[in-house]
This record gives C-alpha cells, structure tokens and sequence, in this order.
C-alpha cells in the first residue's frame, strides 16, 4: 500500500563492490513473473500457494523445513523464513513484504492484470510494483544468501504477510510474533525515481508514515412533514458540521524526519516553495507552514490532514430527514494519538448533539529515529548502484506493514529496491508496471543492505 510521492532527502557516497554476488537476476525475474500470475486477491484463497512457491523456491536453496513457516490465517497466510546469526545476544533483524494485491478488472486492463508480461522493457501485472517486485528481490536474495552459505551474526528473518492491502490481521499477528526484533526493512515503502531519460536522481527512505483513521458525524431527528420545517433538521447540523471541518486546520508539526527533509529538499524544489521549506525546517516559520499547506502536493508532510469523504442524509423528497452523516478521513502526523484527533474534531464541530464514533480499530505510531546504521547502509547500497544519487529520509502519507511494528517500538524503514520514473507509477491503478533493467541492480541493492546491517 505504498505511495510513492514527494521524495525528500539526503546526498551519500558510494562505496566499493560487495564481496559475494547478488542473486541471479533472471531467477528473480522468474520469481516475480510466476508471483503476479497467481492471483492474490481478498476472497479468491491464493495466497497459501504463493506462500507455498515462495518457500519451494527457499528450500531448493538450502532452508531446512524447520527454517520456514507458512501459518494459515482463514483464507490467507503468512511466511516467516530464517537464517540464524551466530551471536544469540543480538536481537534478529527482518526484512518485510506483502504477498497480497487489490482487486483489478480484466475489463478495464489492456492486458489481463493476472498473465504476466513482459513488453517494451517492462513488467505487466497487477501486484508488479505493489508489492511482488521486492518481494521476489527478497526471496532471491535470501536464497542466493543461504545458497552460499552466508553466516550473519545477527538473525535474519524474512517475514511476509497476506493481507497488507485489506484486513492487516496478517501484520498484527507477525508484529506480536516478532516484535522484539531489531529493526525491520520494508519492501513497501521508498524507492527511487527515474528521470527522462531513465536515469536514477533521487532515493527515498521511508522512516515513517501518517496514520489512518475515519470518524462518522451523525445527527438525528424526529423528523416530519417537509411542509412543516424544524429547526432540528439533520442535514443543516451537517452542513454546519462539514464547513467547519472546511475551514479548520490542525496546527503544523515537524520531526526529526520532515526537518531532515524539508531542508534537504528545498534546494532542488527551489522558488518560493523551497524557500518556505528551508524556513519551516529550520524555525517552525507559520508563514512558511501556511504556504506549503495551500500546496496538495506539501500539506501532508507539515500537518495532520482530515477531509469529509462520504456523506450520506434523508429518505424521502416530501419528508423532513430524521438522519445525516459525513464520514471524515484522517491522515494522522506520526507521534499524534487517534483519540488527540477525534477530540479535535468534536471541539471544531462544536455540536453537542452530534453522535460521534471511531470507525474500525485504527492504529497509530511514531516515525522511525534516523539511525546512522541503517542510513549508511542503504546510502552505500543505493549510490554502488547509482553514484551521486540523492538519497533522502521521507514520511509516507499510505500505511504499510511497518505501522504495526513502529507501534511496538520496532525501528522500520521503507527501502524498497525499485527504481521508477513518475509516469510509470500505476500501483492500485490499471496497467501496473515495473521496469525490468533494474532487476540486478535491485538485488545488489538487498545484497549489500542485508550483509551490513546483520554483520
């Protein structure tokens, strides 16, 4: 469920060439192409069998059965592979993904988004980019890893989930499973873009993401007569409701992560709005804050965000309505409680009478702490395969697996290995794509990142 929007960062050096090889990068094409042809969507039940492949394709590389555990969870599953460290006093590391896809209809698609294939130097399918194309890196990378005998001193754990686009029961149970792990390394989430001409300039390290959450406003009445108005009508308290949500806007945050950021990034957006990103990184400025919220593109990384997405009154023409209600989306900025928010909102709306309730069990965590190791190692990664490539921390506005694991105190990261140009970025959309040059590169990117992080 990642997003790949506004990349904000760092500039990082290259270092020398890892000693072993990477993956074979045509194994990992195969593992990708027979990933996108099994259909992995919510109610069809494939996600055992793909879990099911993926541990046939460890287990020809040297993982003991013992090693690998596929847990059924009503119609989908979860895969957690090992290889053990030789240090038992270091707490394990994973690397997470998810075998799950959204739903897509032949009908719509040029292509039939369940065939793979592969034409004009990409890969077409749905799940391509979210998530099967790093999830294959991984699997081939910890084959390669275990095929060579690689003895980490820290525990490495690759972890997959099976319902990171819907339910995420999936995540929540491998986040109480293994929530003392180190740190986690998440497919889904960061990435890199592609310019015009195809070539790497910016990287992107997710180290946290704004949390989601739905509040439903309701009002009721008696009703009556359409002829006969009340000043109780439902929908006016609604109207009232909604323009005051309108107009209101949750105070401006930064972190550790959007300081970083911001600042990094103001330079290459430039103008005015690299101006207000340099200010509001360095001082908080409020005139800074107000201008890159008038910018969709900016808002979300300053503030907590709500917005009325459904709205829903009255049953009849003739008659005065006895119900209304507006659902109102949250994108929540990390380290801010979903309970801190719903307050806020009943304070803007201001109406006694109106029924206020949390929908669904939402979740909400901090951002991730900036760790000199992780972000060395991915920099060393990301610039071996692209020299003087800006590598950048960002916070993501979609949730990922990572949400449940920064709950418990876990430090994620979004490393994701695939690079893209902008146009190309069709995750949840028709025609999803990957391009298929990157594929040795992406693997020599999970090598490196692996082998420094669990040495």
């Amino acid at each position: 469920m990642a997003m790949r929007g506004v990349f904000l960062g760092l500039t990082l050096l290259a270092v020398p060439q890892g000693a072993f090889a990477a993956a074979d990068a045509g194994a990992a094409k195969d593992i990708l192409m027979r990933s996108i042809a099994m259909k992995t969507v919510q109610g069809e039940g494939n996600v055992p069998k793909l879990a099911a492949y993926y541990a046939s394709v460890l287990k020809a590389a040297g993982f003991a059965d013992a090693d690998i555990v596929i847990t059924p969870m009503g119609e989908t599953a979860t895969l957690a592979a090992t290889i053990w460290g030789s240090d038992p006093k270091l707490k394990p590391m994973a690397l997470i993904g998810h075998m799950d896809v959204v739903a897509a209809n032949r009908a719509d698609w040029t292509r039939d988004p369940f065939v793979p294939v592969e034409e004009n130097g990409y890969i077409f399918g749905r799940g391509s980019e979210d998530n099967k194309y790093d999830v294959a890196m991984m699997v081939a990378t910890m084959a390669q890893l275990k095929k060579e005998g690689w003895k980490p001193r820290r525990t490495t754990i690759l972890l997959l989930s099976g319902d990171e686009e819907t339910d995420m029961v999936t995540t929540r149970a491998l986040s109480q499973q293994y929530k003392d792990l180190e740190l986690l390394l998440n497919g889904d989430g960061g990435g890199g873009l592609l310019n015009d001409e195809g070539k790497p300039v910016l990287y992107q390290l997710q180290a946290g993401e704004k949390s989601y959450a739905d509040f439903e406003f309701a009002f009721t009445d008696a009703g009556g007569h359409s002829s006969a108005p009340t000043p109780g009508n439902p929908i006016y308290r609604l109207a009232k409701a909604i323009d005051a949500i309108a107009a209101y806007q949750f105070p401006p945050m930064r972190n550790e992560l959007t300081k970083a950021s911001l600042a990094l990034s103001a330079d290459r957006i430039g103008g005015e709005v690299g101006q207000a990103m340099r200010r509001y990184a360095e001082t908080g400025d409020g005139a800074a804050a107000q201008l890159l919220s008038s910018r969709p593109e900016f808002i979300g990384q300053v503030r907590t965000t709500c917005v009325a997405t459904v709205a829903q009154a009255g049953h009849a023409l003739n008659a005065l309505p006895q119900s209304a209600k507006v659902d109102v989306n949250c994108r929540i900025f990390p380290g801010v409680t979903i309970d801190q928010v719903k307050a806020q909102l009943v304070k803007v709306v201001n109406d006694p009478s109106a029924t206020v309730k949390t929908l669904g069990d939402p979740l909400a965590s901090d951002a991730s702490p900036l760790r000199a190791d992780v972000m060395k190692a991915v920099k060393d990664a990301v610039t071996a395969r692209a020299p003087g490539v800006t590598v950048m921390p960002g916070m993501s506005a979609g949730a990922t697996d990572s949400l449940y694991f920064r709950a418990l105190g876990v430090p994620s990261f979004g490393v994701s290995s695939l690079f893209m140009k902008a146009e190309d970025g069709f995750a949840h959309g028709l025609n999803e794509r990957v391009p298929v040059a990157g594929i040795a590169e992406s693997l020599e990117q999970w090598d490196r990142v692996v082998r420094a992080l669990a040495r």
